[in-house]
């Protein structure tokens, strides 16, 4: 079934595409959301007649992503936690973590769109993706350092 997205959907494609999809999909989830409409004539037409439009939004999204982007490269992030042996933490360093240090720095990204597989347990350096749009990824650095015993 061919559909012309209303948003950027990130296993599909950007706002304006048209794509071909299996028809429970669209019925279930893309139609019912309003996330993207047939691909008939007269939709086929509004896109032709909008797309300057949504080639402008295309480009003020990536141009926030970039800046986003440039933002967090290189960005190193210091936790210090309590760890026992063999450098393993008592607790963990989670998304949401990450999402707040982030935040004291002026720097707002979604939580949704950090991506750490499971929490960080052990001590070091560990490499964390940050989707910032469209086929674009930060990579941040998660230094993990043990709590000196007081």
């Amino acid at each position: 079934m061919d559909l012309i997205l209303k948003e950027t959907i990130d296993s599909l494609g950007r706002e304006g595409d048209v794509v071909k999809v299996k028809p429970g999909f669209a019925r279930n989830y893309l139609l019912p959301q309003g996330k993207a409409v047939q691909a008939n004539e007269s939709n086929l037409a509004a896109l032709e007649k909008n797309k300057a439009i949504i080639e402008a939004r295309r480009g003020e999204e990536q141009k926030q992503a970039e800046k986003l982007l440039k933002k967090l490269s290189g960005i190193t992030l210091e936790f210090v936690e309590l760890a026992g042996e063999d450098d393993k933490l008592f607790g963990s360093v989670s998304v949401n973590d990450i999402y707040e240090r982030l935040s004291e720095k002026k720097i707002e990204v979604d939580k949704r769109n950090i991506f750490l597989p499971e929490p960080i347990k052990t001590l070091g350096e560990k490499k964390v993706g940050i989707k910032v749009g469209f086929d674009l990824e930060a990579e941040i650095i998660i230094n993990v350092t043990p709590q000196q015993a007081e």
